[in-house]
């Protein structure tokens, strides 16, 4: 629990990030924006990596009070192809990148590989793009996460069946994603500390935030309690940020989780939070890791794989 008397942690104690780069995912709306937002008034240059890029220059240009540039370019998470182009055109030092895109409780679909949509968006979208991308990344990756991998529907991740196939359900499918994201994360930092990496990999969920996620329910029983959570207990997409950008910029362990400091973690300032055991487990991290390269044929970058071994 937080002090009360110490200032409560927002966006304007983000350091100087002046002269540093920024990958944001999902970039055009909601807690992607906001993000954007934040780290370019902090001066940061930003990458919006978004599906729609004339969404995501709409978006940008919506930013005020910028001291870093904004440029948007094209990323569906849900294509390989299009995560690998996003790559190869990749140049540079890349200090931060923000996997902060995401679906949620959506009916029942697949990305263009054949993925469930939302394991295949959530996770694997964002493993793919991160292994391609690790080789330019200098501090951190950042993967925004949920509380739901707490929920009963989360307990485990489906090995034996991922995409759900005849027994879907919107609510597990989000949770088995966002619990693929933390064990993700874990195994992400395992493998940088074996490579004595200075990259961190760390994980953040924003409490329940008021975005556009809740529009895409799967069932109008979820749209309407998502409406009525929304408009009782609900914090604005900049707080629903803060996490993300308090893991993004804060000097934390690789593996933090940070999310809001209120009761049951719906709202509230930044801070570290904890996660389930099943969350927390490394076996299932390390097997979760192997089971992604086979899916979408992209692995940890070789020139890593030096010390960063399974053994």
């Amino acid at each position: 629990m937080s002090n009360p008397q110490a200032p409560r942690w927002n966006a304007t104690r983000l350091p100087d990030l002046t002269g540093r780069t920024a990958v944001v995912t999902g970039a055009n709306s909601g807690l992607g924006l906001a993000t954007v937002e934040a780290l370019a008034r902090a001066g940061a240059r930003v990458v919006l990596a978004v599906r729609d890029p004339r969404r995501g220059e709409a978006a940008a240009r919506t930013v005020t009070g910028a001291h870093g540039t904004l440029e948007v370019r094209p990323l569906d998470l849900a294509d390989l192809a299009s995560i690998r182009r996003f790559a190869a055109e990749w140049q540079g030092d890349l200090d931060l990148l923000i996997n902060n895109a995401g679906v949620m409780n959506l009916p029942e679909s697949a990305t263009k590989d054949g993925f469930e949509m939302q394991f295949g968006t959530n996770h694997l979208g964002h493993f793919a793009l991160t292994n391609l991308l690790l080789p330019y990344i200098t501090d951190r990756v950042v993967t925004v996460c949920s509380a739901a991998h707490k929920t009963p529907a989360s307990t485990h991740i489906h090995f034996d069946n991922l995409n759900l196939t005849g027994e879907y359900s919107p609510i597990a499918a989000y949770g088995q994603s966002k619990l693929a994201n933390l064990l993700f994360t874990l195994e992400l930092q395992r493998r940088l500390t074996q490579a004595q990496s200075p990259v961190r990999a760390q994980a953040s969920h924003p409490g329940w935030s008021s975005t556009n996620l809740q529009n895409n329910n799967a069932t109008w029983a979820l749209r309407a309690f998502g409406k009525t959570i929304n408009r009782l207990f609900a914090q604005d997409a900049d707080a629903g940020a803060l996490p993300t950008l308090f893991a993004a910029t804060q000097d934390l362990p690789g593996a933090s989780y940070a999310g809001p400091d209120g009761r049951g973690e719906w709202r509230g300032s930044p801070t570290l939070v904890g996660r389930s055991a099943r969350a927390s487990d490394p076996e299932a991290a390390r097997r979760l890791w192997n089971v992604s390269e086979e899916l979408t044929g992209v692995t940890f970058p070789k020139r890593l794989l030096v010390t960063a071994t399974d053994a």
